[in-house]
C-alpha cells in the first residue's frame, strides 16, 4: 500500500516512493540502475548505461525550445545505509519502510535517502510528463557519490553537449549552492633512526593533549581552533628548549579530514629534577592555551604521566637528530586557513588539516613518522601550491609526500546566466532573496565542472533534516514548492 498517494506533485512522490522499495545503498547500485533503465526504455528515451552503472537518460525539448541549449539534470542514485540497531531492514535485499507524519517523511528505523533519491524523483517526473515546458534535457543519474564520488568519477561525459547543469543535492531550501573545494590527501613520510642514549633514562613520560573540540575540517576549521597534533609539537618545542629530551614516538587523530582532539607523544627524561621543571612548564601551557583558545575549545589541556620505568635501560629513543627534525617539522609544517573567499564572504577558500599522525617502527633502528593532511581550497593553483610548500619543507627534512584521493574544485564563476535566472526565479516566487553559498568540501559539481568546460551550474534541493542518520526527514511542502521552481527554472532556460 503507498505511503505517499495524495500527496503533491503526485509523481514526484510517486516516483520517490518506488526508489524507496528498491535497494540502493552506496556499492549496491545496479537494481536501482536497472530500473532507470527500464523507465527510458518504457518512455522511448535514449539512454546510456556504463559498467559503474551510471545511467544518462535523453528526452529532446518540448514544443518551442527544440532548438534550445540543453540542460543537465543531475543527482546521484546511491544512499547512506543507517540504521537503528534492532531495526529488521537488509539494505542489500529490502526497501525502506516509508513514514508520512505532520508533513514530513521519514522511514522507520533507517536513514531516508531523500539525499538523493528526491533529485531521481524530480528528473524521472520531468521525464515523464509531456505537458512541462523545458529544453532538450541530459538526465544524469551517478552512482556511489556517498562513498568518494566514484561514479562521476568513472564516468564518460563524452556524450553529454549541455553546459547548462541542475545538480539537485542540497539539503537546505533556500540556499544556492555554486562553489565547493577541490581537494587531497597528503601524506608525509620523514624517517627516523633509533640508538641506545648515551646517558641513562631517569623518566619516561607520556605527554598527552586532550579537551579538544575537534569536527569535520571542510566545515568546522573556520572557527580556528586548537589541533592537537599542532598543539603537540608546540608544547614539545617549549619542553626541548629547557630540557634534554629524545622522541619515542607520537601519535594523533584517526581521519586525515577531522580536527585531531587528542594527541600524545612517548619521551625520555635524563635527570631527576626534570620532573620538577616539567611541572612548572605543562602548568604555564596550560595557562596559555586555556588563554588562547577560551572561545573554540575551553576544556584544552595539556597533562603527562610517568610510564614504568622498567624498559629504561633497554628502551630505544630516536637520535638527537631526529627528535630535533620531527619537532621541527610539526611546528613548520602549515595547518588551518590559508585563505579567505574575497568573492564570498566567510568562505574559506584554501585550508589544510594535518588528521592523521602516527610512529612506524621498522625491524632494525629505523621508522618514521607519518603525518596525513586532507588539503582543500576552490582555486587549483592555490591547492597545487599548498601541496609544493609541503612538498618543499619535507624535502628538506629528508621525507617524501605522497597525494591520493585528489578531486577536482568547482571554482566560483563571477558570471552565471544560470544563477542570474535561478535567483529571479526564486524572488519571484519566495518573495526574498536566496543565499548564495559555497562548500569548503568537494562535491560532484566540481567533478562536472573540470569534465564540462565552460560549465554553468548551481547545486539545491528541497529541506531535508539529519542525513545520514536514522533520524532523516524531508518536507512535503519544500519538495513541492522546489518542484516548481524547477518546472520555472526549465521554462525560462529557452
Amino acid at each position: 500500500m503507498s505511503v505517499l498517494s495524495g500527496l503533491t506533485p503526485a509523481n514526484v512522490f510517486k516516483y520517490f516512493e518506488e526508489i524507496c522499495s528498491i535497494p540502493h545503498g552506496s556499492g549496491n547500485t545496479l537494481a536501482i540502475s536497472n530500473y532507470l533503465v527500464d523507465f527510458a526504455k518504457s518512455h522511448s528515451l535514449n539512454y546510456i548505461q556504463d559498467e559503474s552503472n551510471n545511467v544518462i537518460i535523453f528526452k529532446s525539448g518540448t514544443s518551442g525550445y527544440e532548438n534550445a541549449a540543453p540542460v543537465i539534470l543531475q543527482g546521484h542514485m546511491d544512499m547512506v545505509c543507517e540504521k537503528e540497531p534492532n531495526c529488521p531492514i537488509d539494505f542489500e535485499k529490502n526497501g525502506l519502510t516509508l513514514k508520512l507524519e505532520n508533513g514530513t517523511i521519514s522511514a522507520e528505523g533507517t536513514t531516508l535517502g531523500g539525499d538523493d533519491g528526491i533529485a531521481v524523483a524530480y528528473a524521472l517526473a520531468i521525464l515523464d510528463a509531456d505537458d512541462i515546458p523545458h529544453p532538450p534535457i541530459e538526465a544524469v543519474f551517478t552512482v556511489d557519490e556517498e562513498i568518494g564520488m566514484l561514479g562521476a568519477s568513472a564516468l564518460d561525459c563524452s556524450p553529454l553537449t549541455s553546459r547548462i547543469m541542475l545538480n539537485i543535492d542540497s539539503e537546505e531550501e533556500g540556499y544556492l549552492l555554486v562553489s565547493c573545494a577541490g581537494g587531497a590527501t597528503a601524506t608525509c613520510k620523514l624517517p627516523v633512526s633509533y640508538c641506545q642514549p648515551t646517558s641513562p633514562i631517569m623518566n619516561i613520560i607520556n605527554l598527552k593533549i586532550s579537551g579538544i573540540e575537534g569536527g569535520h575540517s571542510g566545515v568546522e576549521i573556520i572557527k580556528q581552533g586548537a589541533n592537537a597534533d599542532k598543539i603537540l609539537g608546540r608544547i614539545l618545542y617549549d619542553i626541548s628548549k629547557q630540557l634534554p629530551i629524545h622522541l619515542i614516538s607520537i601519535s594523533g587523530g584517526n581521519k586525515d579530514n577531522a580536527i585531531p582532539k587528542k594527541a600524545e607523544a612517548t619521551i625520555a627524561l635524563y635527570a631527576q629534577n626534570d620532573l620538577d621543571i616539567l611541572n612548572k612548564l605543562i602548568q604555564n601551557e596550560n595557562e596559555i592555551l586555556s588563554h588562547e583558545y577560551s572561545h573554540s575549545d575551553p576544556d584544552i589541556s595539556v597533562s603527562y604521566e610517568v610510564i614504568s620505568n622498567d624498559l629504561a635501560d633497554t628502551i630505544a629513543v630516536m637520535t638527537d637528530e631526529d627528535t630535533t627534525k620531527v619537532i621541527a617539522a610539526l611546528n613548520l609544517l602549515p595547518n588551518g586557513i590559508r585563505k579567505m573567499s574575497q568573492d564570498i564572504e566567510g568562505l574559506v577558500q584554501t585550508s589544510l588539516n594535518l588528521g592523521i599522525m602516527n610512529t612506524i617502527k621498522g625491524n632494525n633502528h629505523d621508522g618514521c613518522i607519518c603525518f596525513s593532511f586532507s588539503v582543500r581550497s576552490s582555486i587549483k593553483t592555490e591547492k597545487e601550491y599548498l601541496i609544493n610548500q609541503i612538498e618543499c619543507l619535507m624535502n628538506s627534512l629528508g621525507g617524501t609526500v605522497e597525494l591520493s584521493g585528489e578531486y577536482p574544485a568547482w571554482e566560483y564563476r563571477k558570471d552565471s546566466p544560470l544563477r542570474d535566472i535561478m535567483v529571479d526565479v526564486f524572488k519571484e516566487q519566495y518573495g526574498h532573496e536566496p543565499i548564495i553559498q559555497a562548500l569548503h568540501a568537494g562535491l560532484e559539481c566540481g567533478i562536472f565542472n573540470e569534465k564540462l568546460p565552460g560549465l554553468d551550474c548551481v547545486s539545491f534541493g528541497p529541506d531535508m533534516k539529519d542525513i545520514h542518520t536514522s533520524n532523516e526527514s524531508m518536507s512535503v511542502e519544500s519538495v513541492a514548492r522546489t518542484w516548481d521552481y524547477i518546472l520555472e527554472i526549465l521554462k525560462r532556460l529557452k
